[in-house]
C-alpha cells in the first residue's frame, strides 16, 4: 500500500513538473515573439513602400489563454483545446497614439472572429487585447463574419462593416459549400462595446468588401460596394461600386453605379474589390484595393491604387496600370497561395502611411510609405494601355527618353545604369 501510495505521488509529481515544464517554455516563447522587433527588408524596394522582415500578426501570437485550457487538472498533456489557424485581413485605425488593427482570427474549425491587437509603433510589438471582440448576433443563420473596414466618420462613430456569411439558403441538401455573403455594419466609440445594425440591403445578389466613406456626400452616407451574383464569382458585377443611403441604422442603397470596372486581361479581369476607406489627401481621395484574375494555378490577388476628385468621391481621376504590390517571397506560401489583400491602412504624423497587407490569408505584415511617395506614384504612373502593341510603344517612350537623359546629361553612373 504505502510503495503504490509512493509510486502514485511520483507520477503526480512527474506529471506537474513536465506540464510546468511545457507551459514555461510557451510562456517564454511567447514573451520572445511579442518583444521581437520589426526591421524593413533591405533586400526589396520599389521606390514607393518599404515592406517589413516579419508578419506583425501571426497565429502564433495569439495569446495563450485563447488557445489552452491551463487547467492542470482538466488538461494535464497541456493540449490546444481551440486552435488558431491564421490571423489575417485587419481593419486599423489610430486610437489614443496607439495603432489598432482588428484583425480576422480564424480557428481549426474554420469559424472567424474578430479581436483587436495594438501597438505604439505600429510595425511591431503588437499584443491583442484581453478578449476577442463580442460582435452582437443578428440571426442564427449567419455563420461566419470577416473582413472588417474600420472608418471613423464625420458623425462621429467608428463604423465597421464587414463580410456577414450564410449557407445558401436555396443549395440542394448534398451541397455544403455554396453561400451568401452580405455587409453587416457594426458601430463603437472605442472598439470595445460594439453595437449591430441591421445588414446593408441592396438589389445585388451578394455583397462583399464594402467599404464605408468617411465623409458625407450630398447630405448622405455614400459606400463603395462590389455588387456580385455568386459567393466566388463576380458574375453580372462590373467592378467597385458607388451608391449613397439616408442611414446607417437602417442601410439600403437604391442605385449604384460602378466606378472602377472590371477589365478583360488585366489584374483585376475576375473581380476587384475596395480595401480599406480612402484617405484624403490634397490631390484627391486616395484608394486601395485588390484585383483578382484567374490562372492555371487558381485566382491570384494583387493591390493596386487609383486616385478620386476631392469634390466627387466617385469620379476616377488617376489610376496607374499593374499592381502596386504582389506576392513576393514566403508570402505566396499558405492557406490560400499567391493572395495579397488589405482592408486596412493608418495615415500617421509627418505624412507616413502604414499599409497592413496579409499574405495566402495566413498572416498580417506591415508595409511603409510616406504619402508624398504614395501621391506620386499615383499621379505619375502610366494608365494601363490594355494591348500589347501600346505597352510596347509605352516601354519603348521610357527607353528613349532614358536614353536621351542620359546622352545629354548624364553622369557615369546613369550611363551605366542605361547599358545595362
Amino acid at each position: 500500500m504505502t510503495t503504490r501510495t509512493s509510486h502514485s505521488k511520483l507520477r503526480s509529481t512527474g506529471a506537474a513538473r513536465s506540464f510546468e515544464t511545457r507551459l514555461r517554455r510557451l510562456v517564454a516563447a511567447q514573451a520572445m515573439l511579442l518583444r521581437r522587433k520589426n526591421a524593413v527588408d533591405p533586400q526589396w524596394y520599389n521606390g514607393v513602400v518599404e515592406r517589413f522582415k516579419q508578419p506583425v500578426l501571426t497565429a502564433a501570437h495569439v495569446p495563450l489563454a485563447w488557445r489552452y485550457d491551463l487547467d492542470q487538472r482538466r488538461n494535464p498533456f497541456l493540449q490546444q483545446r481551440l486552435g488558431v489557424n491564421a490571423v489575417f485581413n485587419a481593419g486599423a485605425i489610430e486610437l489614443n497614439g496607439s495603432v489598432c488593427v482588428v484583425a480576422r482570427v480564424e480557428g481549426y474549425d474554420r469559424k472567424s472572429f474578430f479581436a483587436v491587437a495594438e501597438s505604439k509603433t505600429g510595425v511591431d510589438r503588437f499584443r491583442f487585447w484581453d478578449e476577442p471582440v463580442l460582435l452582437p448576433e443578428i440571426d442564427e443563420a449567419e455563420v461566419n463574419v470577416y473582413d472588417l473596414r474600420l472608418v471613423r466618420h464625420a458623425d462621429g462613430w467608428i463604423y465597421g462593416l464587414f463580410c456577414s456569411e450564410r449557407k445558401d439558403p436555396a443549395a440542394p441538401s448534398h451541397d455544403q459549400s455554396s453561400a451568401v455573403a452580405a455587409c453587416g455594419i457594426a458601430r463603437t466609440k472605442d472598439l470595445k462595446t460594439w453595437e449591430r445594425l441591421p445588414d446593408l440591403r441592396t438589389h445585388a445578389a451578394q455583397q462583399r468588401n464594402v467599404v464605408l466613406h468617411p465623409e458625407f456626400v450630398q447630405g448622405k452616407y455614400a459606400l463603395y460596394t462590389r455588387p456580385q451574383d455568386a459567393f466566388v464569382e463576380a458574375g453580372a458585377g462590373g467592378g467597385i461600386g458607388w451608391g449613397l443611403c439616408d442611414s446607417m441604422t437602417a442601410a439600403v442603397i437604391e442605385q449604384e453605379q460602378v466606378l472602377d470596372p472590371r477589365v478583360y486581361h488585366t489584374i483585376a479581369e475576375s473581380k476587384n474589390g475596395l480595401g480599406p476607406a480612402p484617405l484624403k489627401t490634397e490631390q484627391g481621395w486616395l484608394h486601395l484595393a485588390h484585383g483578382v484574375r484567374n490562372t492555371a494555378a487558381g485566382l491570384r490577388y494583387v493591390l493596386y491604387l487609383f486616385l478620386c476628385d476631392l469634390a466627387q468621391p466617385w469620379l476616377v481621376t488617376h489610376r496607374p496600370g499593374g499592381y502596386f504590390l504582389a506576392p513576393d517571397g514566403d508570402e505566396r506560401v499558405g492557406d490560400v497561395s499567391n493572395v495579397l489583400f488589405a482592408n486596412g491602412w493608418v495615415a500617421r504624423a509627418q505624412g507616413e502611411v502604414l499599409l497592413y497587407y496579409a499574405s495566402a490569408d495566413t498572416r498580417l505584415h506591415v508595409a511603409r510609405a510616406s504619402m508624398a511617395r504614395l501621391l506620386d506614384y499615383v499621379r505619375n504612373t502610366p494608365a494601363d494601355p490594355l494591348r500589347s502593341a501600346a505597352c510596347v510603344a509605352q516601354r519603348r517612350a521610357l527607353i528613349t527618353h532614358n536614353q536621351t537623359l542620359a546622352r545629354q546629361a548624364g553622369t557615369a553612373l546613369l550611363r551605366r545604369a542605361v547599358r545595362l
